[in-house]
């Protein structure tokens, strides 16, 4: 049975690439759903009738998550059609100044348990699949208030093309979904909202729209998909210009 393995699925964006999956992948069957909240994740389960669900409740941050998810694979040796690593977080705040266990997370969310996952995945992965990363337009060019965020997002993109070139014999693509801000949970939890400018006057994305677009541009083997073409625009601009340059005007 056709699988698909979904990180942070349990609000927002991951929440809703995996209502959209049926859309674009109707051949995926069985869905494994990965978050910290087991709630959530059991109230998404419920919300996608004549899918088979499994709720994993991890905390990617914690080590061990790696070690149930090995365990859990290798017991059941799915066919994994799609990983999606939507499984992240950020902060605004000034390096020095934030608490180091915010800092360090970022890391060990975005970094650390992206390439984990995707690691312990790939072995169950066939010919012809896809991996989608949930990146960022911060990825293009670093963000002061966000500089360890925007280089979270850098490690993702640049690892998605990479690896793209590495599992182009297998026949497996990984593509890059670079949204721009989203009317979601993520901006208050980050401390965004009511405290950047920058955020206030950037166009928001609708997340719908980009979690049709990010699956269908993955289905078609794009490497990057980046939503509305001001960012489009953007991601040129941040290509052409020095990126010392270009961080003088990219401040949240």
């Amino acid at each position: 049975m056709k699988t698909a393995i979904i990180t942070g699925a349990s609000s927002g964006l991951g929440r809703e690439l995996a209502r959209q999956i049926e859309d674009v992948f109707p051949d995926i069957a069985c869905y494994w759903l990965i978050a910290r909240r087991e709630d959530r994740l059991e109230s998404l389960a419920i919300s996608l009738p004549g899918r088979h669900t499994t709720c994993l409740a991890l905390d990617l941050c914690d080590p061990m998550s790696f070690v149930s998810l090995k365990d859990r694979l290798a017991e059941e040796k799915p066919e994994v059609s799609l990983l999606v690593n939507c499984a992240g977080c950020g902060y605004l705040g000034r390096v020095g100044e934030m608490d180091t266990a915010s800092q360090t997370r970022m890391v060990d969310l975005n970094v650390r348990a992206l390439t984990a996952v995707t690691n312990l995945v790939l072995p169950y992965m066939p010919e012809g699949g896809h991996i989608l990363n949930v990146s960022s337009i911060a990825s293009f060019c670093p963000n002061p208030r966000m500089t360890v965020y925007s280089s979270t997002k850098a490690y993702v993109s640049h690892f998605t093309v990479g690896l793209n070139e590495e599992l182009r014999r297998r026949k497996v693509s990984v593509t890059a979904v670079c949204p721009g801000p989203m009317a979601t949970e993520f901006l208050p939890l980050a401390g965004i909202t009511g405290r950047s400018s920058t955020f206030e006057f950037l166009p928001y994305c609708d997340q719908v729209r980009v979690a049709g677009g990010a699956l269908r541009a993955a289905k078609a083997g794009r490497t990057i998909y980046t939503p509305k073409l001001l960012y489009k625009f953007y991601r040129l601009l941040a290509k052409l210009t020095p990126s010392q340059l270009l961080v003088k005007f990219v401040k949240t």
